[in-house]
């Protein structure tokens, strides 16, 4: 009985062993999948989310100047002594209570005041607006830095993949050279020689892999990945060469860069806030109404009465000790200085567009130079071995040949990906959305 009742139990669990779902492998890292998770998980732009919230409220706000301002108050007073006056025979009287007590609601309006309020908006609109570019920017910056860190690892891990082919081609040869120098046909130097190779390009794959490592923690640490997440990415070098056209770039650029925009949101708040300041020397026209209760009133003065209160308040300024007329200046000096930043970042906008194109075309030229260095450089490898094997070649034209080739390769791999990432920095440049 026992024994069966373990078999059954043992078969349950065997059963439910193989019904669990294996953990799925974590799939491959797309740029796309990164860019996601930059948007989702850094800290700078969730804090650029939330000033675009704030500003949203300095909107609302601002609009609450249209509409009447309403408060409640109370209070009690004593007064002691009070005003009495007093008659032969008879108890003084007192013309105020000793114990005041007063509560009231208050209702205060500014009926005119010649467009201030208006400005206000207006200021908090485009603030509202610069704090939307901001947020754009914020985001684009991350989200090139991801391109980079991403195209940067790929590239980094393809460089150590050369470099352990140039090894391996190396090793080759020195224990080939050590054959040839225990047999007495090569000497003491050519092994030094190569040995020397294989440390140099060990040593270089060591920076590499120090180089990866700092960027893939970056990476790590602007997308939200934990340390022990695999990193595991999924992306290429291949290009399809084209030729832009430069002036409607611009004209894009112009159009779309956060930091075109936010100059120029600069310069309408600049000049809104010249407007404000013109309107300084104007009267404002306001009204206030109240109705409470309170005592005080004769002819008993003890007695809680309603009351109610009402006026039209007018106030014009007259002189300000000058300050009117010096922030009036002072408006009109930042007005000009929004002017001349936003005139700046076009120029800075049109020149990057400009440097870009030229870049561009300079990566997309040596991408064509380096293929066929690489083809070059793998024959002439080729015929080196195959000429030290058969004794017609020195050392050194064999290590020098495999050199080549790797530098070669690496300079393919460069010019590939100078040219992806110029891409994504034209992108950037023009105002164009990749993230």
């Amino acid at each position: 009985m026992k024994k069966t009742l373990l078999q059954r139990t043992g078969t349950v669990a065997a059963l439910l062993l193989f019904a669990l779902p294996l953990r799925a492998e974590a799939a491959p890292l797309t740029l796309e999948e990164t860019l996601r998770l930059v948007k989702e998980n850094n800290p700078s732009l969730k804090a650029a989310v939330e000033e675009v919230n704030a500003a949203d409220a300095r909107v609302r706000k601002s609009r609450s100047a249209y509409f009447p301002q309403i408060t409640a108050g109370a209070g009690y007073t004593r007064i002691d002594p009070v005003s009495e006056m007093g008659f032969a025979g008879s108890e003084p009287v007192r013309f105020m209570p000793k114990d005041n007590y007063e509560a009231k609601i208050t209702a205060k309006a500014v009926l005119i005041d010649f467009g201030r309020r208006g400005d206000e908006v207006d200021i908090a609109r485009s603030g509202k607006n610069a704090a939307g570019h901001t947020l754009d920017l914020t985001n684009r910056e991350l989200s090139y830095q991801a391109v980079q860190l991403f195209y940067g690892i790929l590239f980094l891990r393809e460089s150590i993949r050369v470099e352990d082919k140039e090894i391996t081609a190396l090793q080759k040869a020195s224990d080939y050279t050590s054959k040839r120098y225990r047999a007495g046909t090569a000497t003491r130097f050519d092994v030094l020689t190569t040995e020397v190779r294989i440390q140099a390009a060990r040593s270089r794959k060591l920076s590499l892999e120090q180089q990866l490592r700092r960027q893939e923690i970056t990476l790590r640490r602007i997308s939200g990945l934990a340390a022990n997440d695999p990193l595991d990415l999924k992306g290429s070098f291949s290009v399809n060469p084209a030729h832009p056209d430069e002036p409607s770039l611009v004209a894009e650029a112009l159009k779309r860069r956060p930091e075109v925009n936010i100059a120029g949101e600069n310069e309408q708040i600049a000049r809104l806030r010249r407007s404000q300041a013109m309107k300084e020397g104007l009267p404002v026209v306001s009204a206030s109404a109240s109705w409470g209760v309170s005592n005080g009133y004769q002819p008993d003065i003890d007695e809680i009465r309603e009351n109610v209160a009402a006026g039209i308040h007018i106030e014009v300024p007259i002189f300000t000790g000058f300050r009117t007329s010096a922030e009036r200046q002072e408006a009109a000096a930042l007005l000009r200085a929004a002017a001349q930043r936003r005139i700046d970042a076009e120029q800075l906008a049109a020149g990057d567009v400009e440097e870009t194109l030229h870049a561009l075309e300079t990566s997309r030229k040596n991408i064509l130079t380096t293929e066929s260095q690489v083809q070059q450089a793998k024959l002439a490898a080729e015929h080196a071995r195959t000429r030290y094997e058969n004794g017609m070649a020195t050392t050194l034209d064999l290590l020098d040949t495999e050199a080549a080739l790797a530098q070669a390769e690496l300079a393919r791999l460069q010019a590939a990906y100078d040219y992806v990432m110029n891409n994504y920095t034209l992108k950037r440049a023009t105002g164009e959305v990749f993230w």
